[in-house]
């Protein structure tokens, strides 16, 4: 690209996700007409944070992050170089390893962390920093975690499948790390509760009770003491029988519903309370549950196009080997034919 004096014009643009989608479209004239040469940075995924016409025009590069031993070599060069400590300090192995953990692969924050324990060193006279001057100047590890990036989502994913997957140790980790980055107590709340139906259902109907329990209480108390209430809620989904079936069952409903399978509400079903309902045939015949014994009135209740629909399919695990029971029971009272997916297993 060549301005104005035919000099190529190199536009760098840190932190782009910081720009809104009308200032990021500002820049496509100028992209498009190779005006500029654009170079953007950003520590944010930039499916999430750059708009897709610029996405679509930039060549995209990923850098990862710095490994220990390239952590290592920075700090020992700040160590030693006189534009760093220049040899004032030593640093024993624990306490760099300890750095190195902390970093999370980020050489800024190795750097200030580093800056902060040899401060603290050198203020008491000290000539090495110690793993307690590091542990008491950098007070946690800096948790690599962004609410608004997709680390937000990557975090929430893997602590939501963790406990799809029981490994109840997995979800705590993920769940202390969205605790620790400062996430909105009822963001995770809203995502155990939606775990509690979507892979525990009715294997253990205690589930759902258990995360909605929690998401109140944590809209009472807050934070700190709501760590204590999500860590409750997140071991009994972990640790508690798994089932998708109430998932796939609405799945399916709803997919019926989508390809055009519903119809008319059978006659008996329809609304009667309004005057001339009757001479419509309105609730006509329609069966009283509570009248018969048993309970399962022997009706259609479905409409004809989905009459012999099974859209639940339960499970053999936890409570719901009792509904697996239970529904077989029902359908046969009711004359349905089945016409489903394959028992779950």
């Amino acid at each position: 690209a060549s301005g104005g004096f035919g000099k190529e014009t190199v536009l760098f643009l840190d932190e782009i996700h910081r720009f809104s989608k009308a200032q990021q479209d500002s820049l496509l004239p100028a992209v498009e007409n190779r005006w500029v040469t654009l170079i953007a940075a950003t520590t944010e995924n930039p499916y999430f944070s750059v708009i897709s016409p610029l996405l679509s025009r930039s060549l995209l590069l990923t850098l990862e992050p710095l490994t220990d031993d390239d952590l290592r070599d920075l700090v020992r060069r700040a160590l030693t170089d006189e534009r760093g400590l220049g040899g004032a300090l030593t640093l024993p192995e624990d306490a760099e390893a300890h750095l190195l953990r902390i970093a999370g692969g980020d050489a800024r924050r190795v750097l200030t962390a580093l800056e902060a324990a040899a401060g603290a060193a050198l203020a008491t006279h000290e000539a090495e920093i110690t793993l307690e001057t590091v542990e008491a100047t950098v007070d946690r590890a800096a948790v690599k975690y962004d609410r608004d990036g997709d680390q937000h989502y990557d975090v929430a994913s893997a602590l939501i499948k963790s406990i799809r997957g029981s490994d109840v140790d997995a979800a705590l980790h993920y769940l202390a790390r969205m605790i620790e980055a400062g996430e909105d107590p009822r963001f995770i709340a809203r995502r155990l509760m939606i775990s509690a139906s979507e892979d525990i259902g009715l294997a253990d109907p205690t589930a759902l009770p258990t995360a909605v329990a929690a998401a109140q209480a944590v809209a009472m108390i807050g934070f700190p003491e709501a760590a204590l209430t999500l860590s409750h809620a997140t071991i009994a989904l972990a640790l508690a029988p798994k089932s998708n079936a109430a998932t796939l069952a609405i799945f399916a409903a709803q997919e019926d519903v989508r390809k055009g399978l519903a119809g008319p509400v059978p006659a008996h079903l329809r609304d009667g309370h309004y005057k001339g309902a009757a001479k419509l045939g309105h609730a006509q015949g329609y069966i009283y549950p509570h009248d018969v014994q048993g309970g399962i009135a022997a009706q259609q209740y479905a409409p004809d196009a989905v009459r012999d629909r099974q859209y639940y399919t339960p499970t053999r695990h936890g409570a719901e080997a009792r509904y697996a029971e239970v529904v077989e029971r029902v359908r046969e009272r009711l004359g349905r034919q089945g016409g489903g997916p394959d028992p779950a297993s």
